[in-house]
């Protein structure tokens, strides 16, 4: 939105027929208390301005009663529209505060769920032709090649044949010489914008990663890549390991099986039948006592 829709927004909120009837009014008596609750300050809705601020306990306390007060006024619905309007820049009209019922965390979650949900992609600066001839070299093609196989940091360095730190730099350059911001550009963007000058086939095969502004070369220790995409995995880089080799290793071919031998299965002989030997025999002869 811009700031004619805020001011808009503005005046459609005090100007309500019931908007001093509203629960976050100062009392009469008490300028500091709420007119809806006078045992309520009005710090309640906008923070603490005591000295040293106030005990957890009291100021979530301070805020569950101002949130029940905002679901009985009668202009929430316009005051939350309000405190809603993005200006231009980014942000919201009020970054702080409870406004129609809504603290500031969730508020600004909304906003960031609201633009993951329908990103506006800034314009890109003009490119020229020199910048173009630059971004076409050999070794920023293979880049661009790998990048659209692949999404792990180490195995896009692998497949454009160098080591992980030259990667990261092509990367981070690419990113400026087609007009990109590294802050925010994420890898889908930089493929698509070197499609359309002509840097890639128009009918290459991306592989997705989601909309993370990783374009650019990230930290050793993960601090860029959690402050630009805090909810993506951190891949790290780990120092002191040996580059990788500029032509994948051959796999070695398989050995040739051995030769299939006939073994000769040898059957045992059957058993001979017992033959009968003719033994002598004696009877024993019967002798008188």
């Amino acid at each position: 939105m811009n700031t004619t829709e805020a001011l808009a927004a503005y005046r459609n909120l005090t100007e309500h027929r019931h908007y001093v009837y509203r629960g976050c009014a100062p009392d009469p008596d008490q300028p500091t208390q709420s007119a809806a609750d006078p045992d309520l300050p009005l710090d309640a809705w906008g923070g603490s301005t005591l000295d040293g601020g106030q005990e957890q306990a009291e100021r979530l306390d301070h805020q569950r009663r101002a949130i029940d007060i905002c679901g009985r006024c009668p202009v929430r619905a316009a005051c939350q529209v309000y405190a809603n309007v993005e200006i231009p820049g980014g942000g919201l009209v009020e970054p702080d505060g409870i406004w129609g019922g809504e603290r500031s965390l969730d508020r600004h979650r909304a906003l960031i769920a609201r633009r993951a949900a329908d990103p506006v992609l800034a314009e890109p600066a003009p490119v020229s032709v020199e910048q173009i001839a630059e971004a076409g070299s050999l070794t920023k093609r293979a880049l661009l090649r790998a990048l659209a196989r692949e999404t792990d940091a180490e195995l896009v360095a692998y497949r454009a044949g160098m080591d992980l730190r030259t990667s990261n730099w092509h990367r981070s350059t690419l990113c400026t010489l087609l007009g990109l911001d590294k802050e925010t550009a994420s890898r889908a963007e930089l493929l698509q914008t070197a499609q359309r000058h002509g840097l890639l086939p128009a009918g290459a095969r991306i592989v997705p990663d989601g909309r993370w502004p990783i374009a650019a070369a990230p930290t050793t220790d993960g601090a860029r890549q959690r402050r630009l995409a805090p909810e993506r995995p951190v891949q790290l880089a780990i120092p002191g390991l040996p580059d990788y080799p500029r032509t994948p290793t051959p796999t070695p071919a398989p050995a040739a099986p051995a030769p299939r031998r006939h073994l000769t299965v040898v059957r045992p002989a059957a058993a001979a039948r017992p033959v009968p030997l003719l033994l002598p025999v004696r009877t024993p002869e019967a002798r008188a006592a």
